[in-house]
């Protein structure tokens, strides 16, 4: 199981890193991308359920991560926001990111660097420990 959880954990990394670049070098894509969060039930659903795998791919490797508390924290964090959102109406998460999107949009710059650093930050946790 550890193999597939590094593996989910390192690709999400990757994309964040690659997401930065995609706001920096096309952020008219980028901004589609963020638009169609909670769009309808089936994009709400389809994020939670990628959101519960990599919390759960989190705690899975936390313990043989850099800072394993850190991640172990992060990965739960992840997995009840995302049973919460589960739990609640998508249509109540598409109203919240009408008012949330404009800002990010706005900010989109700054927001694609705290991606940088959470992805630069994931992989470094999966491979910065000393063996």
């Amino acid at each position: 199981m550890n193999p597939v959880a590094v593996v989910v954990v390192v690709t999400f990394g990757l994309f964040l890193i690659g997401l930065t670049g995609v706001v920096f070098m096309r952020p008219a894509v980028a901004e589609r991308f963020f638009t169609a969060f909670a769009s309808s039930a089936k994009a709400h659903y389809t994020e939670q359920i990628f959101r519960l795998i990599i919390g759960a791919s989190l705690v899975v490797i936390s313990p043989t991560m850099w800072q394993p508390n850190l991640f172990r924290v992060i990965g739960w964090a992840i997995i009840i926001s995302s049973i919460v959102l589960i739990l609640t109406p998508w249509q109540w998460h598409h109203r919240f990111g009408t008012h949330v999107r404009p800002k990010l949009i706005r900010f989109m710059k700054l927001y694609a660097i705290g991606l940088l650093l959470f992805g630069v930050l994931l992989i470094y946790g999966v491979f910065g420990r000393s063996r």
